[in-house]
């Protein structure tokens, strides 16, 4: 669940500045807090709310993760030869996967907190560090942000030392040199169309979940 939910190591390249409206802990603080209190909300519990529910988390968490960023750089050069439409395509396939992936992680939620340790900011660039802390764990939970349009949206998130973005862009590397870019597709594609199953199966079983 810590993974993904609250859900930078390395070298972060930095540009020019630019105005935000909001401080890069703000945003990160603002959106957590979203979570949480849809993840703490009685009224969502109900396994029939399940479906709803999801819907509400991934908004909330789409809204300041950009996912175009993330899967440039999960891509890293297998990126530059693809076409619009392909990019367009990687970018959609790639978002549910994360989706799904947070989805049934954040699930598992009891509790926990976040410490909010420090910000640094240079040009359009910011790191948040934080701590995801309970009463057994305490789990280091960087965020790497970017301006875009204004605001800051993630592109990155490490936790406990591992960042989400390489762990992906070896993965994905792996698969392209063994295979090809359209195998890497195909099994997103599969994994996407195995957790819409998955989501239709549960609306059969509790068919008034998204009325409710």
């Amino acid at each position: 669940m810590a993974l993904w939910l609250v859900a930078l190591t390395g070298v972060v390249a930095f540009g020019s500045t630019s105005q935000a409206s909001e401080a890069p802990t703000e945003v990160v603080r603002v959106t957590i807090n979203k979570v949480f209190h849809i993840l703490e909300d009685e009224t969502l519990k109900d396994p029939a709310k399940l479906i709803p529910r999801r819907h509400m988390l991934e908004e909330v968490i789409a809204a300041r993760f950009d996912y175009t960023e993330m899967s440039k750089r999960a891509l890293a050069a297998h990126w530059v030869p693809l076409t619009a439409g392909e990019r367009t395509e990687f970018v959609e396939l790639f978002k549910s996967f994360l989706s799904d992936r947070y989805a049934e992680k954040i699930e598992g939620y009891s509790g926990e907190q976040v410490a909010y340790l420090s910000e640094r900011i240079e040009g359009n660039y910011a790191e948040v560090r934080t701590e995801l802390r309970s009463s057994k764990v305490e789990i280091p939970m960087d965020y790497r942000l970017h301006l875009k349009d204004g605001t800051w949206h993630a592109y990155d998130i490490v936790a406990d030392g591992v960042s989400l973005v390489k762990n992906y862009r070896s993965q994905f590397d792996k698969i392209i040199r063994a295979d090809s870019y359209q195998e890497l597709v195909r099994r997103l594609r599969e994994r996407t169309i195995g957790e819409e199953k998955k989501k239709n199966a549960s609306l059969t079983a509790n068919p008034h979940g998204l009325a409710a």
